[in-house]
């Protein structure tokens, strides 16, 4: 019996050992769908769309045109921008400039008839105060000419400020001022010419659209997708990671997928693994593992021939535990 013993033994190893490899390669295989990344590019506004471009399914690439809203009021805004930022530029180039010597000379006139005016004012005024002292003339007339002569003394002190303030020119304050009114026009006009230009909807990659949600003439939401491309790039398989496995998968854990109709499995790699848990979704449930949790993984295809796989299709993940 002992001699029995002895020989079964490393059979029994044996059969250990092939037991605990069939539950590592069974934890590992996982299932799922073939995915890509969805972009979906909304309306910054609420405009009609104006053309459609594309239609669903076509493959495009980066920098194509997809949709168009109506710009007509954007156009207006721009407009109105530009119009505002080239007065305001005129305005400063007439500060830095100066002003015009006509305008001195202008000014300079007006001076000197409001000094004739003072001079007169002033003669009336000397022999209204002599009349009134000699009894010839009444009050009334004193307080006349001397609020002619104050008013004219005004005029000249007026033209007097016009003057000087021409001769001297703009102050640092103006033209600091002036330039700051210019630039923030300046920035107004990128502004509305940046929300005009979001008006085209362009792929930001290379891609296939997916969805066009609206037709010509609909006036989408602010926020609302307009386009929904997907990412040309290699796919992933989305799949549900047990959680007695959880511990052993990281990104960049080496793994094979397996797609349906595919006579050869597909390199790949993990991406990524959620950090919390959910509830196994139906499809991947077995009498097993019925009621566990488990975390939402993807695992990017690495083998450029998964490119031209389409997305939605089953697939099964064999993923490299005894690696780890």
């Amino acid at each position: 019996m002992r001699g029995l013993s002895t020989v079964r033994l490393p059979a029994l190893l044996v059969a250990l050992l092939a037991t605990a490899c069939t539950r590592t390669a069974e934890e590992g295989r996982l299932v799922g769908t073939l995915e890509r990344d969805r972009i979906e590019l909304v309306a910054e506004v609420s405009e009609p769309i104006a053309t459609v471009l594309v239609s669903e399914g076509v493959a495009v690439t980066a920098g194509h045109e997809l949709l168009r809203l109506d710009d007509e009021r954007s156009r207006a805004e721009v407009g109105q921008a530009r119009a505002l930022l080239e007065r305001l530029q005129a305005r400063l180039a007439e500060l830095e400039r100066g002003p015009r010597q006509e305008l001195i000379a202008e000014a300079e006139a007006q001076l000197a008839g409001a000094e004739g005016t003072l001079a007169a004012a002033e003669r009336e005024l000397t022999r209204a105060r002599s009349l009134l002292r000699r009894g010839i003339a009444p009050t009334a007339q004193l307080d006349q000419a001397q609020a002619a002569y104050d008013q004219a003394l005004a005029q000249r002190d007026r033209g007097r400020a016009s003057l000087s303030a021409l001769r001297t020119g703009s102050t640092r304050e103006e033209l600091e001022q002036a330039r700051a009114a210019v630039a923030e026009a300046s920035a107004a006009v990128a502004a509305a010419e940046l929300r005009q230009r979001r008006l085209v909807i362009t792929a930001p990659v290379d891609g296939e659209v997916d969805a066009l949600p609206f037709e010509v003439g609909e006036r989408p939401p602010p926020g609302a997708a307009v386009v929904v491309l997907l990412a040309a790039q290699a796919p992933y398989a989305r799949v549900y990671v047990p959680e007695t496995v959880r511990s052993r998968v990281r990104p960049g854990t080496a793994a094979r997928v397996h797609v349906d109709g595919e006579p050869r499995p597909f390199a790949a790699r993990v991406r990524s693994v959620a950090a919390d848990a959910a509830f196994t979704p139906h499809f991947a449930l077995t009498e097993r593992d019925r009621g566990r949790l488990s975390y939402l993984a993807e695992v990017e295809l690495t083998d450029p021939e998964a490119r031209r796989l389409p997305s939605g299709l089953p697939l099964e993940v064999q993923l490299d535990l005894a690696a780890r």
